[in-house]
């Protein structure tokens, strides 16, 4: 399956995509913020990243648009629950596979996530 990187301030939401996707058979690292991420994602040996938008410190369109830079490979789901996040995000539809709007269903982000996984491509 794919090594997958979530990286998510909120300890509820982190936790609970951990374990559905470990559970999926995924191998899964969970961060707390863009800056955790960047550190984890040297060498780019990640499958996919999976990433809230609105983080302290470095958030997730400050991390998807370092990510597509230097790891173009690895596909990107970025988390939102606000809508203005959500319009921001646009602008990145050629770097991102994606964006989930907060709340989500499990099986939108998990149709998402295999999609990504098995295009390894960006949305277009």
């Amino acid at each position: 399956m794919a090594r997958i990187l979530i990286a998510e301030d909120d300890e509820v939401q982190r936790t609970l995509l951990h374990k559905v996707l470990h559970a999926r058979g995924h191998e899964v690292v969970a961060v707390v913020d863009g800056t955790e991420a960047l550190g984890a994602l040297q060498g780019c040996g990640y499958d996919l990243l999976i990433t809230d938008i609105v983080m302290p410190g470095l958030d997730g369109i400050g991390l998807a648009l370092r990510v597509a830079r230097d790891c173009p490979a690895v596909p990107i789901i970025l988390m939102t629950g606000y809508p203005d996040e959500r319009d921001r995000a646009r602008n990145l539809d050629d770097l991102v596979h994606s964006v989930i709007c907060k709340p989500f269903e499990l099986d939108e982000m998990l149709e998402a996530v295999d999609q990504a996984v098995q295009t390894g491509s960006v949305f277009s």
